[in-house]
């Protein structure tokens, strides 16, 4: 069935610098510069797809708002805000491991954390049904006092906490599957049962040491921590098979009131800073998965935020199926790297993954 969607992105995002570098460091003078992984491409990238396909023309485009200090406060601390300010307006500098900051990067950041927000006013609203924010830069990494990974705000965790406080909910869900753990996230949250953290990820990938399986929160939080670590290698079936084993039924009991989504597509198998096999029709298969949960728990209410994804030539596919899957409507477009990989099989190694996970989780949730 189909559904309203909402679109979200604006020019400003692309704009945001990483500067360059060879992978996510500076060359040291011994190589030629190189594209730093977090570029603006992959993501115009998507937008060119929607347009050039026509699917834009299926989805309802907002114009995102920019965040206000006292909201992205909310998750961050005032020290840490000024400092990302100070350096974006001195031309640049680092905010934590692998979190560049160039110049007007803070007011770009504050317009992808609003873009979130302005989600979430629009699903909440019931002007769309679900949406779609394409952000950059992107926030799953970003701890209350520091940037990583990218990331400079966190805006899943600003924007769950502000549908939390503006609309009076009390069981959001955040399923996190970009290929890398959700550490930022995580920490908004561990120590609360009004939201259900979910990552699924890369075992052992980044940061080295966050995402163990565990892990599952701590006061009252405990229990509303769920972490999947998959092992290297992990495709399509792997994957459905921790939907149907794992997430699916403990969201299943959960019954989320509003469903977040760090939408993180570098865990497809052409990404050049992840390991695993997904395809854009695994992403398909997930984002059917979720909208069927959020139709029949939330209203339909759901809002996936882009996370990660690095391949310049296979996230925009990724991410459309992501799409198509929240509209409940195909695009004329086929994958034009489809090999048939997403019928191979589970191994046992990936299914022992599953398996640890479920053992542990089941001391709080009811799985068979």
């Amino acid at each position: 069935m189909s559904a309203i969607t909402g679109f979200i992105c604006d020019e400003s995002y692309f704009w945001h610098q990483m500067g360059n570098g060879a992978l996510n460091k500076r060359s040291g003078g011994w190589i030629q510069a190189d594209t730093h992984a977090e570029n603006p491409e992959t993501k115009r990238r998507i937008k060119n797809l929607l347009e050039r396909s026509k699917y834009m023309d299926e989805l309802h485009q907002i114009a995102p708002r920019s965040a206000t200090r006292e909201e992205i406060a909310m998750n961050h601390s005032t020290t840490y805000i000024d400092r990302i300010k100070e350096l974006s307006d001195a031309g640049g500098g680092d905010a934590g491991v692998h979190a560049i900051v160039g110049p007007d990067s803070y007011e770009i950041a504050l317009k992808s954390a609003g873009g979130v927000l302005t989600s979430v006013d629009a699903v909440m609203e019931e002007r769309v049904q679900n949406a779609y924010a394409l952000v950059r830069p992107p926030g799953h990494h970003a701890e209350p006092e520091e940037g990583m990974g990218f990331c400079l705000f966190n805006n899943v965790a600003i924007a769950a906490k502000y549908a939390r406080k503006k609309y009076g909910l009390k069981r959001i869900l955040i399923l996190d599957w970009d290929v890398h753990h959700g550490n930022g996230t995580e920490t908004a949250f561990e120590g609360d049962s009004d939201v259900l953290f979910i990552s699924v990820h890369q075992e052992n990938i980044f940061p080295k040491d966050r995402g163990a399986i565990t892990y599952t929160g701590k006061g009252h939080g405990e229990g509303y921590n769920v972490n999947i670590e998959l092992p290297a290698g992990t495709g399509d079936e792997g994957y459905r098979y921790t939907f149907d084993h794992l997430i699916v039924p403990i969201i299943e009991q959960y019954e989320p009131e509003l469903i977040f989504v760090s939408a993180g597509q570098d865990a497809s198998r052409f990404d050049p800073i992840g390991r695993m096999l997904l395809t854009a029709d695994g992403y398909f298969q997930m984002s059917k998965h979720i909208r069927r949960l959020a139709d029949k728990h939330s209203n339909g209410r759901l809002i996936a935020c882009h996370e990660g994804g690095y391949s310049t030539a296979y996230a925009p596919f990724c991410t459309l199926r992501v799409i198509e899957a929240l509209r409940g409507k195909y695009s004329q477009v086929d994958d034009p790297f489809d090999l048939g990989f997403h019928e191979g099989p589970i191994y046992p190694h990936q299914k022992e993954s599953v398996q640890r996970a479920v053992d542990i989780q089941s001391s709080y949730w009811n799985l068979k």
